[in-house]
């Protein structure tokens, strides 16, 4: 009998994912209409157990609250799937008559899945739908905080499918997860993609597995509230988006950054909003609280109450507060609260123009959010346009909560949960992630032109007649056949030119171009000597203080490295990316 704990998670992932192979074996074959009747049930089990499953999750997790993760369940049991309702995603996608291509939907197979401590069941329905959506089964691996309350999903949303037609182990889920079992999980040779939720270790992991992997960045929101905005009413969505779930979406709003021309303005909406407004002094145990040494979020106060956190911190705050709101000087190491939180804590950063505005978003995305989330508040079309094209994040939000437009709830992007951030932050997409990704397409292609048609030549006997001409003159060149042909005639001024010339050296038309010239020239003086080239000594190294992710990628793309020294402040993106390309050297002063 097994004791080791790795060994048990090792042997149960070997097995499901046996099992769920062996299902995929018959899903494979079932049609969309079979698909989408097992994908409803498995819907209405979601809706039906919504609050249950919250209440589950806060439980086991202490993370966030039980109003919002009811929210975030029915976002993936009801918006999700009425959203995907209809979608093609097995057997003929499409017909496309004019190119006469028909377009097949191929599902990839097993489907692991890893999921967070921060969205436990949410993210369990999320991926068991989109997975049995494009026809796959799919085996979840829970975070060990959090296996009751995902594998309680898990069963559940089994139960429903099995009763709708689906086949027996089509959703599994890993009761003995560990960190070993997990990797064995991603690298089982019957997995077939793996999605990724967690921290920027597993998301590594997963890359690094040798599977098609989707897995995402962190999330470091600025929100722009630019002048044409009401204040009031943007200051609010912005306090309701920041203290959704107690701030553990991780597309959560980070920092406000406002015009210094509104700050009292802000200040009072803030209030309005139930925020409460910590002094420079609360604003530095904060800071102390939330960021550890190493530039880690210290885990006790992720998702936590804002009463909560700030009893943490050493000060009170009202019952009714809904987040603590604190202002920071500017953004990078010496203002800690400039990046990722987890918890209903927003920094306020004032700004004296629209440019400045738009460079401290870009700062705020740079130093741990790349490709992620922005968001600003505008009646301005140019402004929200220009601000969209310049802010690196591939979801860009005009006037509404971050946590909900993000995810789908108030906007039209694909609901989702797993918000990719695109090549900039090393992922395999910049898409919210849903069941289109999880197929592949077949296509049929019939023959619609010749070769020459497609290139814009002459038809096939015109070409044999060119071909043969070219060849001729060619082989009639090399003197093999034939007479050359007559060289074509100079222009005028190029032949007077020449003439000159060939007078010049006294070399006679038609003379052989190796014959010596007739003139009494003098042949041509050898080159000076070149002196040797003094080689500069190389620039002393430069070792620099502090790394953020956005350095690391930069010096990635300009093929340099990064010097650093044993005080050298790298914060966890940065080295999670410079890990993978090899960018910093360890040197001495």
């Amino acid at each position: 009998m097994l004791h080791d704990t790795d060994l048990v998670s090792i042997q149960e992932v070997r097995a499901k994912v046996e099992k769920a192979y062996a299902a995929f074996q018959e899903y494979r074959r079932y049609s969309q209409e079979q698909i989408d009747a097992i994908v409803e049930a498995m819907g209405v089990a979601g809706r039906a157990n919504a609050a249950r499953l919250a209440e589950m999750a806060v439980e086991e997790t202490s993370y966030g609250n039980v109003k919002d993760k009811i929210a975030k369940n029915l976002l993936n049991a009801d918006l999700l799937v009425r959203s995907i309702r209809g979608m093609k995603t097995v057997g003929v996608l499409r017909e496309i008559p004019e190119k006469k291509l028909t377009e097949i939907g191929v599902p990839v197979g097993v489907v692991a899945a890893i999921l967070p401590t921060t969205n436990p069941t949410s993210s369990a329905i999320y991926k068991a739908v989109i997975a049995l959506k494009a026809g796959n089964p799919i085996v979840l691996s829970p975070h060990p905080r959090a296996k009751n309350c995902t594998c309680a999903t898990a069963d559940i949303l089994y139960q429903a499918a099995r009763e709708a037609g689906a086949p027996e182990d089509i959703i599994q889920c890993i009761n003995n997860a560990t960190i070993e079992g997990t990797d064995a999980l991603m690298r089982h040779p019957r997995t077939s993609v793996i999605l990724a939720t967690g921290g920027s270790g597993i998301v590594k992991a997963a890359y690094s597995s040798g599977k098609p992997a989707f897995g995402v960045g962190p999330g470091n929101v600025p929100v722009l509230l630019d002048q044409s905005a009401d204040i009031a009413s943007s200051v609010a969505k912005v306090v309701e988006g920041k203290s959704f779930d107690y701030g553990t979406v991780c597309s959560s709003e980070q920092t406000l950054v406002a015009l210094s021309s509104v700050r009292s303005e802000v200040w009072e909406a803030l209030k309005s909003a139930k925020a409460y407004l910590c002094t420079e002094e609360q604003g530095q145990a904060l800071a102390r609280l939330l960021i550890a040494p190493n530039w880690r979020i210290n885990p006790n106060c992720v998702g936590q109450s804002p009463q909560k956190i700030a009893q943490m911190a050493g000060f009170n705050v009202p019952g009714d507060a809904s987040i603590l709101a604190v202002e920071i000087k500017g953004v990078g190491k010496q203002h800690p609260l400039s990046m990722e939180k987890l918890s209903p804590v927003l920094s306020v950063l004032f700004s004296d123009s629209w440019e400045t505005q738009v460079r401290d978003c870009q700062a705020i995305l740079k130093f741990g959010g790349l490709g992620h989330t922005a968001v600003i508040y505008s009646q301005d079309d140019a402004r929200i346009r220009e601000y969209g094209i310049r802010v690196p994040a591939f979801r860009v939000l005009v006037n509404t909560p971050s946590p909900q437009g993000s995810t789908g709830i108030t906007t039209g992007v694909q609901p989702s949960m797993t918000l990719g951030c695109g090549a900039m932050a090393g992922n395999a997409t910049s898409d919210n992630v849903g069941p289109q990704h999880l197929i592949n397409t077949k296509r049929i292609a019939y023959v619609i032109r010749t070769p020459e048609e497609a290139f814009g030549q002459p038809p096939a006997g015109d070409m044999r007649q060119l071909i043969g001409s070219a060849v001729e003159r060619f082989l009639n060149q090399r003197g093999f056949h034939g007479k050359a042909p007559p060289p074509p005639p100079k222009p005028a001024a190029t032949a007077d030119v020449v003439d000159r010339f060939l007078a010049q050296k006294a070399i006679r038309p038609g003379a052989s171009p190796g014959s010596a010239p007739t003139c009494g020239c003098a042949l041509p003086s050898p080159p000076p000597e070149t002196k040797p080239v003094e080689t500069k000594p190389a620039p002393p190294i430069q070792i620099v203080d502090f790394v953020c992710e956005a350095d690391v990628r930069l010096a990635v793309r300009q093929a340099q490295k990064i010097y650093i020294g044993p005080r050298t402040i790298v914060t966890p993106a940065a080295r999670e990316v410079a890990n993978q390309h090899d960018v910093l050297v360890l040197a001495q002063r």
